[in-house]
């Protein structure tokens, strides 16, 4: 199996960050990590196809906003909270405010509440 790499927090840029939170699903992504415990891949982003799920992962993984590790056959992560706030203070929070006013962010929250509500 091919090793996950990650960069340090020294390492984390700011241009990689921002590039990473330029797309609505790495922002769902961030959105629902941050908004829960650490989660599976194959549960985290159910409505798109596995190769889209894998490059934003790798995206947000390789900038440093996300750790991910092995599981078994499982691939679990989490945000990287403690790093980002530490080379750039604020800024997670402020794409946070920001993402959740966004729908398409958080497009399925709500039907997913919704959901469970009705369970």
């Amino acid at each position: 199996m091919a090793v996950l790499s990650h960069p340090d927090r020294a390492e984390l840029r700011i241009a990689d960050v921002l590039e990473a939170f330029a797309h609505p699903i790495r922002l769902r992504i961030v959105h629902r990590l941050a908004h829960g415990a650490e989660r599976s891949c194959g549960e985290l982003l159910p409505e798109v196809s596995k190769s889209t799920a894998s490059h934003h992962w790798r995206v947000l993984r390789e900038s440093g906003v996300l750790h991910q590790r092995r599981e078994g056959r499982r691939l679990v992560m989490h945000l990287r909270r403690e790093d980002l706030e530490a080379r750039f203070p604020g800024l997670l929070d402020v794409v946070l405010a920001a993402a959740g006013d966004d729908p398409e962010v958080v497009m399925g929250e709500r039907e997913k509440a919704a959901g469970a509500l009705g369970s």
